[in-house]
């Protein structure tokens, strides 16, 4: 059973790193403290190795698995198997960015939207900017976002079957 996904497995593990190794570098370049306005913004810049990663492992899977003939139902089972697995572990990495990579962020996003009047108290910013809720907000968003980079990659990197022209 898990042979058949072990690259599904491997390119989530490497999605999981990826986003770790994103958070690391928004951390440093002050997207969480000094520089936090930026940060709705500049984080969605994600979603280009988020689709990349997805682009690589469906590749490999028709490579690899499939030898270079994959359906678009078989690349689109590959890739919801990613997606069930990141999201799976979605819990986890935001636990290890909300409380190792980046502890302040919370205090900071919380601080921020309400000088700018995002949230009209502290308490209500807390409700919103905490590790509980965004872990459910990214076990939601890696299943539509997975879901969604599924379906459309693999419009692309679909075999073709190629029918004998008719005269």
């Amino acid at each position: 059973m898990f042979s058949k996904y072990k690259i599904e497995i491997k390119w989530a593990l490497i999605f999981v790193v990826v986003t770790l190794l994103w958070m690391v570098l928004e951390k440093l370049s002050g997207l969480h403290g000094k520089f936090i306005d930026y940060h709705l913004y500049l984080t969605n810049l994600f979603a280009i190795p988020a689709v990349l990663i997805y682009v690589f492992a469906l590749k490999e899977k028709k490579r690899v698995f499939y030898s270079g003939n994959m359906n678009y139902v078989n690349g689109l089972i590959s890739g919801l198997a990613i997606t069930i697995i990141v999201a799976l572990l979605s819990p986890l990495t935001q636990w290890v960015i909300s409380y190792v990579i980046t502890p302040e962020y919370f205090p900071n996003v919380i601080k921020r939207s309400v000088e700018i009047g995002y949230f009209p108290s502290i308490s209500e910013a807390e409700a919103h900017f905490n590790y509980k809720n965004y872990a459910i907000m990214s076990v939601r968003g890696a299943l539509i976002m997975g879901s969604i980079t599924s379906l459309v990659v693999m419009i692309f990197l679909r075999s073709k079957n190629k029918s004998p022209k008719t005269a």
